[in-house]
């Protein structure tokens, strides 16, 4: 780590520490009794998180099936009684 702040320096200068990390090319480590909690950074370099979706079987069926009648009351049988 480039810089490491205490929770009572971030308290103190919120703004100024909260500024340098999005201008900083590392992010600053925030402690607390000397023991690492957080970083700061700017968003860009966190990498994006993807959520793995999962379909149900069948709503993939309902999907393959050809549109016949009413998309509400396929996603009615489909919930049944929810």
């Amino acid at each position: 780590m480039a810089l490491s702040i205490s929770i009572k320096q971030l308290h103190q200068s919120t703004g100024d520490h909260v500024r340098r990390a999005a201008k900083a090319g590392s992010p600053i480590e925030v402690t607390d009794r000397g023991k690492p909690i957080a970083l700061l950074t700017h968003p860009g370099h966190v990498p994006p998180t993807r959520r793995k979706r999962t379909l149900l079987a069948e709503y993939k069926a309902m999907l393959n099936r050809i549109a016949k009648g009413d998309v509400l009351e396929d996603l009615t049988a489909i919930r049944g009684d929810r």
